[in-house]
C-alpha cells in the first residue's frame, strides 16, 4: 500500500525547504518582530543574571538616601576625557533634597566586589558588574522611598514579572493540550465530562477568586509561596479556554487520511494523539502563548500593585509601582514610574513578536 507523502516532505522535494524553514525565513524578514524578540531576550538575560548586573542586593537600603534622583555619570573633567565617575551628594535641609558636592569624586569600578549572591542558585560569588565605594551609592535610575536602588530592584523584579507569565503559560498549554486532545479525539462521554468541567472553570472570575484567596491567607506567607499560588490560580483559570480551542482543532484533524493510515498501521491512541494530532496545533499554540504572556504579566503587576501579589521587601514591577500612587510623588519623583515603563516595553515587544509569528506561521499566507 502506497501512502502519500506528508505535506512537509512534498514541500521539501519541490522547493528544497521544509514548511517550517519557510516560516522561519518569513519571520526573519520581519525586522519589527526580530527587534521585539531581541528586546525580550535582553530583558530575560538581565533578569536571570540580575545579581551580577545589579550593584547591590534587592533589599539593601541606604539611610538618608530615600527618593534620591538618578545619579549623573561623568566622563570628562578639567583634564578632558577620563574614566567614568560620579560626585558625592549630601542631604539638604529640605525633605528628600540633595546637593552635589563636587569636591567628592568617586570613580566607577567594574567587576567590583560587593554583596554575596548565588548565581543561578549554584555558583557563589560577590562580583558585580559595576559599583562605587560603599559610603556613596550609585543610583543610575534613582532610589525608592526606602533608599533602595531602583535599577537593582527592577532587575530583580523582572524575575517575578517576566517568569510568572512564562511559567503560567507553560502549565496552561500543557494541561490545555492534553485535556483538549483527549476530549476531541475520544468524544462521547469523555468529551461531555471534560467540556462541562471547562465551562464551570471558565465561569469562575479569576480576579474575585484571587481577592477571596487574599482575604483568607495569612499575611506572613513567603513571597515564594505567594508566587506559587498566583501561578497556580492563573494556570487553573487559563487552561480551560485553550482546551476548548484544541478540542475543536482535534475534531477537524482526526478525520484526515493520515490519521486513518496511522490507525491501520497499528498505532495506539497515545501515539496518534501525541505524534500526529497535537503537532498539528503547534502554530496556534505558539501564537497563543506569545500573545497570552503579556496578559499574565499585566495581571501579576496589577495584583502586586494593589497588594495581593508579591509583598515587600521582595520586588516585582507591580509592587514597585505602588510607591507612585499619588500625584505628588509622581510629580516630585518621576523615576518611580520606571517599572511601569519596563512593563510597557515588555508587553509591547511580546505583542509585536506575536503579530510577527502570526504572519509567519499563518498557513494561508
Amino acid at each position: 500500500m502506497q501512502h502519500k507523502l506528508k505535506l512537509d516532505d512534498q514541500i521539501k522535494v519541490n522547493s528544497g525547504k521544509t514548511l517550517w524553514q519557510k516560516k522561519l525565513a518569513r519571520l526573519f524578514k520581519n525586522k519589527f518582530a526580530l527587534t521585539a524578540a531581541l528586546i525580550i531576550f535582553i530583558l530575560y538575560f538581565l533578569a536571570i543574571f540580575a545579581p551580577f548586573f545589579a550593584p547591590y542586593s534587592a533589599t539593601k537600603n541606604f539611610k538618608n538616601k530615600f527618593f534620591h534622583p538618578p545619579t549623573e555619570i561623568h566622563f570628562t573633567d578639567e583634564n578632558g576625557l577620563t574614566l567614568p565617575y560620579i560626585y558625592g551628594t549630601e542631604v539638604k535641609e529640605g525633605w528628600a533634597e540633595y546637593e552635589i558636592n563636587k569636591e567628592q569624586k568617586y570613580p566607577i569600578k567594574f567587576w567590583k566586589q560587593g554583596d554575596s549572591y548565588q548565581l543561578l542558585g549554584v555558583f557563589e560569588s560577590n562580583i558585580h558588574l559595576f559599583g562605587v565605594e560603599a559610603d556613596q551609592p550609585i543610583f543610575i535610575l534613582g532610589s525608592d522611598n526606602y533608599g533602595r536602588d531602583l535599577f537593582t530592584r527592577i532587575l530583580y523584579g523582572g524575575r517575578v514579572s517576566l517568569f510568572i507569565g512564562f511559567i503560567a503559560i507553560f502549565i496552561t498549554t500543557f494541561i490545555g493540550l492534553i485535556m483538549g486532545g483527549i476530549s476531541g479525539y475520544y468524544g462521547g462521554f469523555i468529551d461531555s465530562v471534560i467540556m462541562r468541567a471547562v465551562e464551570v472553570i471558565m465561569s469562575i472570575p479569576s480576579f474575585y477568586l484571587l481577592l477571596a484567596l487574599a482575604a483568607v491567607l495569612p499575611l506572613d506567607l513567603s513571597s515564594a509561596f505567594r508566587f506559587f499560588l498566583i501561578v497556580s490560580i492563573l494556570a487553573f483559570q487559563g487552561w480551560a479556554g485553550m482546551a476548548r480551542v484544541i478540542r475543536g482543532m482535534v475534531l477537524s484533524v482526526k478525520s484526515e487520511d493520515y490519521i486513518a493510515a496511522a490507525k491501520a498501521l497499528g498505532a495506539n491512541d497515545k501515539r496518534i494523539i501525541l505524534k500526529h494530532i497535537l503537532p498539528s496545533t503547534a502554530t496556534y499554540v505558539i501564537i497563543r502563548a506569545t500573545i497570552a504572556i503579556p496578559g499574565y504579566i499585566i495581571m501579576e503587576s496589577g495584583l502586586s500593585f494593589i497588594g495581593l501579589g508579591i509583598q515587600e521587601p521582595s520586588a516585582s514591577w507591580g509592587n514597585m509601582l505602588s510607591a507612585a500612587q499619588n500625584i505628588t510623588k509622581i510629580s516630585d519623583f518621576p523615576w518611580l514610574l520606571l517599572p511601569g515603563l519596563f512593563i510597557f516595553i515588555t508587553v509591547l515587544s511580546y505583542n509585536i513578536l506575536g503579530d510577527g509569528l502570526r504572519d509567519a506561521l499563518d498557513p494561508k499566507s
